[in-house]
């Protein structure tokens, strides 16, 4: 089929990573970039591309077939609502907005018109995550009724310097950046999580955000899990660093970050280290041991190929404005819950 026309809102770190993986992608070609910072017209150029200051200008002159939005997250809703306007399907970088109230109007609004919202929880288009998610649905590991889980890493002082400093601020934490992925994937693996409980810390940075958090939640079939988050940790148990998808960070091929136990055997992730009882379940039997084979490739650049056909038709989304926005409303209850020190119902 004919490829798709998509443009790239935004180019700060994740912006450019879209663009790079647009042209290299066999279904999509990058139309233009939209940047009104100083960096997006050399963009623009080096690709040769056109270059705009506003989405509206880039709708008006020559609207593209589909969008990536990768703004600042205060910008996702009001710029996900001009996409929807416009009727151009939209790939938002999550979170999905500041707030679910602001979520849930890019929802409502997008189911009303009919124009297809995707949201970059990029690591749901990773093969090992479809393969864990085979082996959970399969019923190998029995009932689940455990899962423990980290996003441990550190951020050098560079990183927060980038856009003027937003992510020393609320909003700009590991939370809303870094543990809304994880929980995005927790509930493709678990089920919804219905209780969270949470404290939190910035004890280290002494930004007015935080930079570490530990969680307990409640999922819908009755598992618990626990997760701990901190963005100061000299430690490799992050998702990055584990699933050796992103060559610009080192590999940990040894280490997880999540795992995932049921009442017949366990897996861990993203090892696929899969343990289960060949008979009666019991302490004292061994488990029989495999490592579940996965061919590990980029999402990023599986997410473009799919926003293509979604954008053709050929597909619905697999991560829709609604999977966003539930997303963003568990980290919504995990904050509530760490300045209250409450359990939060979702």
């Amino acid at each position: 089929m004919k490829t798709v026309r998509i443009a790239v809102a935004g180019v700060g770190l994740i912006g450019q990573r879209h663009v790079e993986r647009l042209l290299q992608a066999s279904s999509a070609e990058l139309a233009a970039i939209v940047e009104p910072g100083p960096g997006g017209s050399e963009i623009a150029l080096r690709y040769r591309v056109q270059h705009y200051t506003t989405l509206a200008q880039l709708l008006d002159l020559d609207p593209p077939d589909g969008i990536i939005l990768a703004t600042p997250n205060r910008l996702h809703a009001a710029g996900a609502l001009t996409c929807v306007a416009a009727g151009v399907p939209v790939l938002v970088e999550k979170p999905i907005a500041d707030d679910a109230e602001a979520g849930t109007a890019v929802v409502e609004a997008a189911e009303a018109a009919g124009v297809p919202v995707l949201i970059g929880h990029h690591r749901q288009y990773s093969q090992i995550m479809i393969r864990a998610r085979e082996i959970i649905r399969s019923g190998r590991l029995g009932p689940l009724v455990a899962v423990v889980g980290t996003a441990l890493f550190h951020k050098p002082d560079e990183y927060f310097e980038v856009g003027g400093g937003w992510r020393r601020e609320p909003g700009g934490g590991p939370v809303l950046l870094n543990l809304i992925h994880d929980v995005n994937n927790l509930m493709s693996l678990v089920g919804d999580i219905v209780d969270v409980q949470a404290v939190t810390s910035n004890a280290t940075r002494r930004f007015p955000v935080e930079d570490t958090a530990a969680m307990i939640f409640r999922f819908a079939n009755g598992a618990l899990g626990t997760f701990v988050l901190s963005d100061v940790a000299g430690s490799a148990r992050s998702w990055e660093q584990t699933s050796q998808e992103d060559k610009s960070y080192p590999a940990y091929p040894d280490e997880d970050c999540y795992h995932i136990a049921g009442t017949r055997g366990s897996l861990s992730v993203p090892t696929m280290r899969l343990k289960r009882f060949s008979g009666k379940p019991s302490w004292t039997e061994s488990f029989v041991e495999s490592i579940e084979d996965v061919v590990r490739g980029d999402p990023l650049r599986n997410q473009i190929e799919h926003f293509a056909a979604v954008i053709q038709g050929r597909a619905e989304p697999m991560v829709s404005g609604r999977d966003g926005l539930n997303s963003l409303r568990v980290v919504e209850a995990m904050q509530q819950a760490a300045r209250t020190g409450a359990v939060v119902s979702l």
